[in-house]
């Protein structure tokens, strides 16, 4: 029995779900499929209704919702919150927008008197969808919301350390109005989940996860002919250049740290700092780390939750003992934290020379590696030295001089004066081992639709 929900705040089990068997997962994946064939003809306006419903629902409910977070992953109540809402948010983006991005846009550029081409967006049909722990409802929002409104239906194979919110969201379209098998999570087996993806009825396939789990998924789907998006691991580098507002930078970089307990693939995680500046940096940055409170998720006076699970805990630890074996210089921040629970010290680590492991490896929790340069040009080229390219942020007060520095850091997203965010307008996604394609915005609800040429032509016409 593979789907546990077990508080990482104790490290007690506290309900365990069993696994579909195969004649389950069948007659459920039969239903999506049936069922595309009619959601896909549905109005927006009858889509709109359900997305409308399901945002609202989630408002109205977000205090249980938010508890399951909390419970299953350990994230701070606060932030549990903030994730209800901006799940919510990005349902009713959909909802609001979605006609507008998929209607027909006639190609003016290609008319003639007697041609009058055009490009039109179909839905495809059943859409996979892979998701992670770190944000179970916002993971599963970036999805549903574009796909359900362009007209797909969706399985989800969610984490198997959040159930309960995995089958919440479930619950959620059901209780909007959606019919059955428009939206459906599949508590599937890893062998059930390779078959799936080579199902000749689901249509594309889209993960949010590891390098590897994200090969493996992408090359399954692609001996199927099948398309794919991945948005993979990150180690997204804080670029601090010489002018930067040194007080203003160090609130932004504790948060760009700190968020999700650090469990964020766009976390700030590589601090790259002009050597001018880099002493006083460190120094404000480990004064304010020092102040971080370890303790119950749901106590408002916590600021550094638990890790997901005690394996995760554990990974990171050993991580910070390879990196310091190799001669990277730890500084642990704040008092030693409880031995009860999947909890693990701040740490900033500096002197991470480039033969060091750490020096390539993603850091998912609350370990920071600060860098120092010597010029604008050093900080981008250690920026760029990484397999990763999701995110990334630079900090100035020469906006045009951000700028050029963001336009040479080879990612998918880079924020000035801001470490990297989401939000329902703005495009997700990287390159290189971050993965490909985008969620949010018009360019994630197109990934999944087909644009199709319909060109109507005067009979008459030579």
């Amino acid at each position: 029995m593979a789907y546990i929900t077990t508080n990482p705040y104790t490290n007690e089990v506290v309900a365990r779900f069993a696994d579909l068997d195969d004649a389950q997962l069948e007659a459920l994946v039969t239903q999506a499929a049936d069922t595309f064939e009619t959601w896909s003809r549905t109005s927006f306006a009858e889509r709109r209704a359900i997305m409308k419903k399901a945002a609202s629902l989630l408002r109205e409910q977000a205090d249980q919702y938010a508890a399951l977070l909390t419970l299953e992953m350990g994230k701070l109540a606060r932030e549990a919150q903030g994730e209800v809402r901006l799940s919510a948010d990005i349902l009713d983006y959909y909802a609001d927008n979605a006609e507008r991005f998929l209607a027909p846009v006639p190609l003016t550029e290609a008319q003639t008197e007697t041609m009058r081409p055009m490009i039109v967006s179909d839905p495809i049909g059943v859409l996979l969808a892979v998701e992670p722990w770190n944000f179970p409802y916002y993971q599963l929002a970036r999805v549903a919301g574009p796909q359900l409104m362009a007209g797909n239906t969706v399985v989800v194979k969610h984490s198997s350390i959040v159930p309960q919110c995995a089958a919440a969201f479930d619950r959620l379209f059901r209780d909007a109005g959606a019919p059955d098998g428009a939206y459906t999570n599949l508590f599937a087996t890893r062998d059930q989940l390779n078959r799936l993806i080579e199902d000749p009825r689901i249509a594309a396939v889209c993960l949010t996860g590891g390098e590897r789990s994200g090969g493996s998924v992408a090359s399954r789907a692609g001996k199927s002919l099948k398309k794919t998006t991945l948005e993979l691991g990150g180690a997204d580098a804080f670029i601090v250049l010489d002018d930067a507002d040194l007080d203003k930078t160090v609130k932004w970089a504790v948060w760009g740290r700190l968020n999700n307990g650090g469990q964020c693939c766009v976390a700030s995680k590589r601090f790259i700092v002009a050597e001018s500046i880099a002493d006083a940096f460190i120094a404000k940055f480990k004064e304010a780390l020092d102040k971080l409170v370890a303790g119950d998720p749901r106590d408002p006076a916590t600021t550094l939750p638990p890790m997901s699970s005690q394996g995760a805990a554990d990974e990171l630890n050993e991580q910070v003992r390879q990196a310091v074996a190799h001669g990277a210089r730890p500084l642990y921040c704040g008092a030693e934290v409880p031995k009860q629970g999947a909890f693990v010290r701040a740490t900033i680590l500096t002197d991470v020379a480039r033969d060091n492991p750490a020096y390539f490896q993603e850091f998912f929790g609350l370990v920071a590696m600060v860098f120092r340069v010597g010029s604008d040009e050093e900080a981008i080229a250690l920026a760029n030295d990484s397999e990763f390219g999701l995110g990334g942020s630079v900090f100035t007060r020469d906006e045009k001089r951000g700028v050029a520095v963001a336009r040479q850091v080879r990612t998918g997203m880079v924020f000035i004066n801001h470490p990297t965010w989401t939000a329902p307008e703005l495009p997700f996604g990287g390159i290189k081992k971050s993965g490909y394609g985008r969620e949010l915005s018009g360019m994630g609800i197109d990934e999944f639709v087909n644009k199709k040429l319909i060109n109507v032509v005067d009979i008459d016409a030579p």
